[in-house]
């Protein structure tokens, strides 16, 4: 290549929603800009105005198809704040365990089925031996999870027969057979057996949350105030069920999910190393789940709350909700400047593409490009996420957090021969945000038995609270809060205000606005963008390079009702009314 390319990849795949990057890469192949751009409109602020307040988190779930319970749980924690309600303990422990079974769900397929395919080859796994793949399984685990030489000839007879016939189904339209894959064929077949064993155990991480949700996605039990499974919690039964379920899932996280990146993490050391996928270094974590009852947000959290500027581990500068704004200078929205979320808007205003003489239509990068907003905390571009609240946690000193992420980098650091640990500056890193996500995994598990645990012991206690009563009319007159905690994918926060009863302003900030925003005022990349910069792509006609390092954010862009082709043509117009007669 003799000059600089402007290529795009649009959709982004394996993703919630519609996501479309545009990067300018120079001669020797090398990302020196980037942008990214949702092309999907968010309407649901809108719709909830002038609606009663204790319903808004029925609807507020249906921002995300995904993540549906948090966006629930955030949307009712934003009204207990403003009604100023702490809810019981038994409350407190069944919205942990809702959250953090959403967690390793979400974490373990994520890995597997929207991430683990640009780091393994699954069609130059058909070369692996299964015998020589079973004994290298040992390599990574003591006890290696469902990879038997007679299970991994099964798998390789079920993908031969796949590419036999042509139709790969899931696993095609790939970049299958890249420069950039470095996994051997016995440690491709390993990862393929476990991303067929994940589609089935999934789905017992969905029954988890159904337990005490009642139901997978869009969970309805819990309310302003508490939890509705009374019963649940009352009957053992019940509660066994969870703990065997967890079990289960926690075993195959321990002896597949772990081995697996511990396995890549190795092959691709040197990304780690060299901080390719690097990005802001920037860091923030709202802090969530609750350890104790002793108020809103007085509360000791599991993932503390703070800010790392810089990768500067050594300084944690406290987390103050009204230093969040979002600014709409490069995104298809009127307004003055920067909004705190009380007094945001969503005032619409798309620009459209720019059409170029190749015949496709390209990003208008010095002006408006995204329908995310982007957000400015303290007047800092941050990243969100599990790498996020790992590094928080270190740089908080937290004893439980430091000790998973030492023990990671310390089998890291055993199986390249280091003879200690790796350093933590690894992380720093596209492999290093996708090891935060498996760190952080184990982590949840674990810390749900306890969780569990508490829970049973308190019922059979005696205490089976779930709900504080509360006014609303006496309440709910002029009021206003904000419900911040941590989603998978990072900081996620609602903020509503109330007005005679009714909701009169409404904003949510998801952690995917905060990752994949586009420049700000100042010209500033968002943590997409920024990560990109400096990347080697191996071969431009296939920029497996790009989809690694977005999808290590584990993108989420959903909910739209905006949509354009490749080649800038609109398609439709749809006019929707958001007011109702109640």
């Amino acid at each position: 290549m003799s000059k600089s390319q402007h290529i795009i990849v649009d959709p982004i795949t394996r993703i919630e929603g519609h996501l479309r990057v545009e990067a300018v890469i120079d001669e020797n192949n090398v990302i020196t800009d980037a942008y990214a751009s949702s092309t999907m409109f968010r309407g649901i602020e809108t719709i909830l105005k002038g609606r009663d307040p204790r319903d808004a988190g029925l609807l507020a779930m249906r921002i995300c198809g995904v993540c549906t319970g948090t966006h629930y749980q955030r949307s009712i924690e934003a009204v207990e704040n403003a009604f100023d309600i702490t809810i019981p303990k038994n409350a407190r422990l069944v919205r942990n365990l809702i959250q953090g079974a959403l967690y390793i769900h979400d974490h373990v397929v994520h890995f597997y089925h929207l991430h683990g395919l640009d780091w393994v080859d699954l069609v130059d796994a058909l070369k692996g031996d299964p015998k020589k793949a079973q004994e290298e399984s040992f390599n990574w685990s003591r006890t290696p999870y469902g990879v038997s030489e007679s299970e991994l000839i099964q798998v390789k007879e079920r993908l031969a027969k796949f590419v036999k016939q042509g139709r790969l189904g899931i696993f095609s339209n790939a970049y299958w057979g890249s420069k950039a894959y470095k996994l051997t064929p016995e440690q491709n077949l390993i990862a393929t057996a476990h991303y067929l064993q994940a589609l089935d155990l999934q789905r017992d991480a969905a029954k988890l949350m159904a337990i005490f949700g009642g139901k997978m996605p869009h969970p309805q039990s819990l309310v302003v105030g508490g939890v509705t499974c009374v019963q649940d919690i009352q009957n053992p039964a019940r509660i066994a069920l969870f703990k065997t379920l967890l079990k289960k899932f926690t075993h195959f996280i321990k002896t597949a999910y772990l081995p697996d990146l511990a396995m890549a993490g190795v092959k691709y050391v040197d990304e780690a190393l060299d901080g390719t996928g690097a990005g802001l270094k920037n860091f923030m974590s709202y802090g969530d789940f609750k350890l104790d009852d002793t108020g809103f947000y007085n509360a000791k959290n599991l993932f503390p709350s703070g800010v790392v500027l810089n990768g500067d581990l050594s300084k944690l500068h406290p987390f103050d909700q009204s230093k969040v704004a979002e600014d709409v200078t490069h995104a298809w929205y009127d307004a003055s400047g920067p909004q705190h979320p009380y007094d945001g808007t969503t005032n619409p205003n798309y620009t459209g593409l720019e059409k170029k003489d190749d015949g496709y239509a390209y990003l208008k990068t010095k002006e408006k490009y995204s329908w995310i907003k982007s957000p400015i905390y303290d007047d800092h571009r941050v990243e969100v996420g599990p790498l996020a609240r790992m590094v928080v946690g270190v740089a908080a000193g937290d004893e439980r957090i430091t000790k998973y992420v030492t023990n990671f980098l310390a089998l890291l650091g055993d199986k390249l021969g280091l003879g200690k640990p790796a350093p933590t500056a690894a992380l720093f890193s596209t492999v290093g945000r996708t090891a935060a996500r498996a760190i952080e995994t184990e982590l949840m598990a674990d810390v749900m038995i306890e969780w569990v645990d508490e829970l049973a012991a308190n019922v059979a206690s005696g205490d089976l609270s779930t709900w504080t009563e509360f006014d609303f009319d006496k309440v709910s007159k002029d009021a206003k809060g904000y419900g911040l905690a941590e989603a998978p994918r990072g900081g996620l926060g609602h903020w509503v205000k109330i007005k005679d009863g009714k909701i009169e302003n409404y904003q949510a900030v998801v952690p995917s606005t905060w990752n994949a925003a586009p420049r700000d005022y100042k010209d500033r990349m968002g943590a997409y963008e920024a990560a990109l910069i400096g990347t080697k792509v191996a071969d431009v006609s296939q920029p497996i390079e790009i989809l690694k390092t977005v999808h290590s954010f584990d993108p989420c862009i959903a909910c739209a009702v905006h949509i354009v082709d490749t080649k800038g043509k609109e398609l439709s117009k749809f006019k929707v009314s958001t007011s109702c007669s109640i």
